[in-house]
């Protein structure tokens, strides 16, 4: 690390008023666990030097927002080394970012990984900042390394597929709290004005007190990568990563995350309980794996507070990606910013709504430069916690308790990661993949 980059003194004001309006740590559950203030730490506007790990379309987005902080007149921002296991993904990356970045953008061949352990070559080049966008089965594992690197990191959600990965996020977040590290995590709705500004208002009593929370990610699905015959199992499912649960979670973790974090930050809490069902019955081919396509859970919060979640991947369908709250004095569609009040008085969110893709990085970096409190792992974790009981709920059809749950030693990981290692499962002789049944999957 070359450390004389830590020794700018801030001169951005522009930069301190953007993170003062929109931290997280002022407007969600995201502040559990804040990063204490580290001035001595502060990049000021020097040039901060980046890694991106995991070279897809959310990565290459991710990577290209943090370069576009540089806009914010805080200092440079330059992509040095780039990760990925698949060659053909990181050079599609990388010509994407010359051409929107052509002055930022510093990766010779000799820092461009590629393999399992990319991420370890790339996070020993002189970075500050590591972008973590793999498939999220791969997020507990590198995010450790990074904090035990001493890397500033933003990482995209889920951030675990399963407890034992939380766990690992958790821990590895209260060593970068120690060590001033700065961690943002890809649940941008807690930067989002119209979400910050419509919760305010319900959490201020616009429509009473709350007495339920609705929430859905329906859709036709996403994309399928079918295997090609000189494919190992493992670079299959590599490939095709979105229907393997060590990978991806299943959709309930992967997208629903977003809509159950927005309900766990209206309860201000994390639910104690979990039941529900789901199945598989449209996207049942051979290149689907062994997730479900559709997952309903009724969520129990400490309080009483219920939380009805719905998501569905199944094509000529009603879709819906929102979250809703009632009160005893009125509704909110929270992701429209519209409140209505049961004696006629309606409100609804007009101002300028700046993407919130692009916030979530201008906050992040503005607290690495100011040394600002800024630590959104924990919420993170706990958010993806919620989706991985929800999915432990509907595989096994039992209660499931997150005291239980959080604990549970299940650990969806392969033993090795190699490309001729066998994955965590494998195909039976027609080439389809063992699917959950409830009343006879094991919930831990």
């Amino acid at each position: 690390m070359n450390k004389s980059r830590r020794s700018f003194i801030v001169q951005s004001s522009a930069a301190i008023l953007g993170a003062s309006v929109l931290s997280p740590a002022a407007n969600s559950k995201g502040s559990e666990l804040a990063s204490k203030p580290s001035p001595q730490n502060a990049f000021g506007d020097g040039t901060l030097r980046i890694a991106l790990v995991g070279c897809g379309g959310r990565g290459t987005g991710a990577a290209s927002q943090a370069l576009s902080t540089a806009a914010l007149g805080m200092g440079d921002v330059k992509l040095v080394a780039m990760a990925d296991a698949f060659s053909d993904r990181l050079d599609s990356s990388l010509a994407t970012l010359k051409e929107q970045h052509p002055s930022q953008v510093e990766v010779p061949e000799d820092r461009r990984f590629t393999g399992f352990d990319a991420y370890e070559r790339a996070m020993a080049e002189d970075v500050d900042l590591v972008v973590l966008a793999t498939p999220p089965g791969f997020r507990p594992m590198h995010f450790e390394h990074a904090v035990a690197n001493n890397k500033h990191v933003f990482m995209e959600k889920p951030v675990a597929v399963d407890a034992t990965g939380v766990r690992k996020v958790i821990a590895a977040a209260r060593k970068a709290d120690e060590s001033g590290l700065k961690v943002g995590v890809g649940l941008q709705r807690h930067h989002q004005r119209s979400y910050i500004e419509t919760i305010e208002r319900i959490k201020d009593g616009a429509i009473g007190e709350l007495t339920l929370l609705r929430c859905y990610w329906n859709s036709s699905g996403v994309w399928v990568r079918p295997r090609q015959a000189d494919m190992t199992e493992m670079t299959y499912q590599m490939r095709n990563w979105y229907y393997f649960n060590w990978l991806c979670g299943d959709h309930i973790t992967e997208q629903h995350i977003h809509n159950l974090d927005v309900c766990n930050w209206l309860a201000g809490d994390y639910p104690v309980e979990a039941q529900g069902q789901g199945g598989r019955l449209v996207r049942n081919g051979i290149d689907h794996g062994e997730i479900f396509d559709h997952h309903m859970v009724e969520y129990t919060y400490a309080s009483g507070l219920k939380m009805m979640s719905q998501c569905r991947h199944i094509p000529g369908t009603a879709s819906s990606v929102s979250e809703h709250a009632h009160g005893t004095r009125g509704t909110a569609d929270v992701g429209a910013g519209r409140i209505e009040s049961a004696g006629g008085w309606k409100w609804r969110f007009r101002d300028e709504d700046p993407n919130p893709y692009q916030v979530e990085h201008d906050d992040l970096f503005n607290a690495v430069r100011t040394g600002a409190a800024y630590n959104e792992a924990v919420n993170g974790a706990k958010s993806s916690m919620t989706s991985i009981m929800g999915r432990m709920a509907t595989y096994s059809g039992q209660i499931i308790r997150w005291e239980e749950a959080i604990e549970s030693s299940q650990d969806l990981s392969p033993k090795e990661y190699t490309w001729n290692a066998t994955p965590p499962v494998v195909p039976d002789k027609h080439g389809r993949y063992p699917i959950a049944m409830p009343g006879v999957t094991k919930a831990f």
